[in-house]
C-alpha cells in the first residue's frame, strides 16, 4: 500500500509538510488492509511553518510541536528553502527525526543560512544553542544534483527513490518525484512544492514530468494568471516613475530570496536601457508628475542612473550574494548578461543596509527629506522585520507608495494594506491602528509562483494523465477553480482536495 498524507497546507498556502508512506498489506475476507503490525516507511516532503491566518487559526499558534507520528520516517525531501516550507525542520528534529534531509544543491547551501534566521526569531538568542542545532542540521543534509536519482531506502518489500527536477519557483526549488514500490504494487509520486512562473527572471522555467501515476501540486493562483514578463516590466516602471515624482519613497515588502533578487535583476535592467532618461518624464500614455501636490523633494530631473536603491535585509543581502554566488544554476539570459560585464545583483545604485542603526536612521532620514528612492525590506508579507517600521513611518504620507509583487495570505498585515489601503482604510501593527494614505499597487506578475494557466501546462505536459491529482496549497477559491479546471481538461483523472 502507498498512502499520501497531508500534514499541512490543505486549508490555505503555508505550512507545506506532505508524507509518502508504504507499508505491506495482507489479503483479509473484506479484500486488502494494511498489516498494522509491519512496519511503515515513509518520507515527508517539507515542514514549513504556518503563516498569517493559518496560524492563528491553529489551536495552539505559538506550540508548532510536530503533531503526527514520525518513528517510520526515514528521510526529509527539501523542495525549497521559504520559510512555509522548512521552517518546522528545528521542531521536526526535536521530535526526535534523526534521518536525512535530501534537497537540492543550492538549497543545501541556502537552508542553514535561513533556519538561522528562523531560530534567532522563533527560538533562542542563544548563539552557542543556534550554532549546535545549525551544526546538527548541516549534518544531515544531502545534496542532490538535479535529473538524478537517489535511493531513500530499499528493504526487499518496500523500496523509494526521488529525483529532483527544476521547479523554477526560486534559486534551487524543485519538484520531487518519487519512485515507490511495496510488495508488487509500484507507482511514481509527484510532489510539484511550488512552481515558477515561465519567463521569470534568473531561472529556468519548469519542464513537466515524464510520468506521473499521482500528483500533489500547488495551486496558490489556481483562479488567475499572470501579466506576461514584458508588460509587467513595463508596468513596474510605470509605478516607480509614477510614485518617484512625488519625491516620495517606493517600499517594497519583498521576500528575502526569489522576490529581492529578481526585482533587482528587473530594476538593474531598467537602469541599464534607459540611463539617462528622467525617471519622472513618462511618454505617452503614461502617468505625469502629479503637480497638484508640493513639489519639494520632487524627482523632476532625476535620471535612472541615478536612482537609488535601498535592500534593507541582512537576510535579503545574504542571499543576493548566495544567488550572485550560483550563477551556474542561473538561465542563459542572465548568464550572458554577466558574460557581457553587467552584474544583475550587485549595481552601482544598489545600497544595502546590514546593521539595525543604520536602519532606524535610513527610516528617519527618509520619512522626513523626501528623497526619491525605492527600498526593499522584509518581510514580504508584512508581518514582522524591517518593512514594519517603515509602514509605520511612511503610510500616512500619500507621497510615498506601497508596492506588493507577492501572494499575501490572508489574515497578514499585508493582505490588510492591499484590500483596504485603496479604500483609504488602516492596518494593525504591532497592536497599532496605521491610517493607510500612501498609494497601494500591486504587480502580481513578479510571483514566484506559477499563474493558473502555467499549472495547467505542467500537468497537461505529462504525456499520460496521472490517475490521480491533489490539489493543495491554495485558498479555497483558488483550489476549487483548479480543480474544476483539471476535472474539465484532464481527462481519466480522478482530482480532489484533502480535507
Amino acid at each position: 500500500m502507498i498512502e499520501v498524507l497531508h500534514h499541512g497546507a490543505v486549508n490555505g498556502v503555508t505550512g507545506s509538510c506532505h508524507e509518502l508512506r508504504l507499508c505491506m498489506a495482507e489479503s483479509g475476507a473484506m479484500g486488502v488492509s494494511p498489516r498494522r503490525d509491519r512496519p511503515q516507511s515513509g518520507i515527508l516532503i517539507d515542514c514549513g511553518l504556518f503563516q498569517g491566518q493559518e496560524e492563528k487559526q491553529r489551536a495552539n499558534a505559538g506550540d508548532l510541536a510536530i503533531d503526527f507520528p514520525i518513528t517510520h520516517i526515514r528521510a526529509l525531501v527539501v523542495t525549497h528553502v521559504h520559510i512555509d516550507h522548512v521552517g518546522r525542520i528545528p521542531h521536526l528534529l526535536a521530535a526526535g527525526f534523526d534521518g536525512p534531509i535530501i534537497c537540492s544543491e543550492p538549497s543545501a547551501i541556502m537552508l542553514p543560512e535561513i533556519l538561522e534566521d528562523a531560530l534567532k526569531i522563533g527560538f533562542t538568542r542563544d548563539r552557542s544553542l543556534i550554532n549546535r542545532v545549525l551544526d546538527l542540521i548541516r549534518s544531515r543534509i544531502v545534496p542532490v544534483p538535479y535529473g538524478q536519482w537517489h535511493e531513500v531506502f530499499d528493504e526487499g518489500e518496500c523500496s523509494l527513490s526521488v529525483r529532483l527536477q527544476r521547479a523554477g519557483h526560486i534559486l534551487g526549488s524543485a519538484y520531487v518525484e518519487c519512485d515507490a514500490r511495496a510488495g508488487d504494487y509500484e507507482e511514481r509520486v509527484v510532489f510539484s512544492g511550488d512552481l515558477g512562473a515561465p519567463h521569470s527572471p534568473l531561472l529556468p522555467e519548469p519542464v513537466s514530468p515524464e510520468r506521473a501515476d499521482r500528483l500533489v501540486i500547488e495551486s496558490t493562483y489556481g483562479d488567475k494568471d499572470h501579466e506576461d514578463r514584458e508588460t509587467r516590466r513595463y508596468r513596474l516602471k510605470r509605478v516607480l516613475e509614477h510614485a518617484l515624482a512625488d519625491g516620495g519613497t517606493v517600499l517594497v515588502p519583498a521576500f528575502s530570496i526569489g522576490r529581492t533578487q529578481e526585482l533587482l535583476y528587473e530594476i538593474e535592467g531598467l537602469i541599464a536601457e534607459f540611463g539617462d532618461e528622467p525617471v519622472a518624464e513618462l511618454g505617452a500614455g503614461g502617468v505625469s508628475p502629479r503637480r497638484d501636490r508640493p513639489q519639494s523633494g520632487s524627482s523632476d530631473g532625476l535620471t535612472w542612473n541615478q536612482l537609488e536603491i535601498v535592500v534593507d535585509s541582512p537576510l535579503a543581502a545574504e542571499f543576493t550574494k548566495i544567488y550572485r554566488d550560483l550563477k551556474p544554476f542561473w538561465d542563459a539570459e542572465a548568464r550572458a548578461l554577466v558574460k557581457a560585464g553587467r552584474h544583475p545583483l550587485s549595481f552601482e545604485q544598489l545600497t544595502v543596509i546590514n546593521s539595525h542603526e543604520d536602519h532606524l536612521n535610513a527610516v528617519e532620514y527618509l520619512a522626513k527629506s523626501h528623497r526619491p528612492c525605492v527600498v526593499l525590506a522584509g518581510s514580504g508579507m508584512c508581518a514582522g522585520g524591517r518593512v514594519v517600521n517603515y509602514l509605520k513611518a511612511m503610510l500616512g504620507d500619500a507621497r510615498n507608495d506601497v508596492l506588493f509583487v507577492g501572494y499575501q495570505a490572508a489574515g497578514t498585515p499585508g493582505r490588510d494594506i492591499l484590500t483596504y489601503g485603496p479604500r483609504g482604510g488602516w492596518v494593525e501593527l504591532d497592536g497599532e491602528r496605521y491610517t493607510i494614505r500612501a498609494k497601494v499597487h500591486q504587480v502580481g506578475g513578479y510571483s514566484a509562483h506559477a499563474g493558473q494557466s502555467d499549472l495547467l501546462r505542467f500537468v497537461e505536459g505529462i504525456p499520460q494523465a496521472p490517475k490521480e491529482i491533489r490539489v493543495v496549497h491554495g485558498d479555497d477559491d483558488a483550489k476549487a477553480h483548479f480543480k474544476r479546471l483539471c476535472e474539465d481538461r484532464v481527462s481519466g483523472s480522478s482530482v480532489l482536495i484533502p480535507g
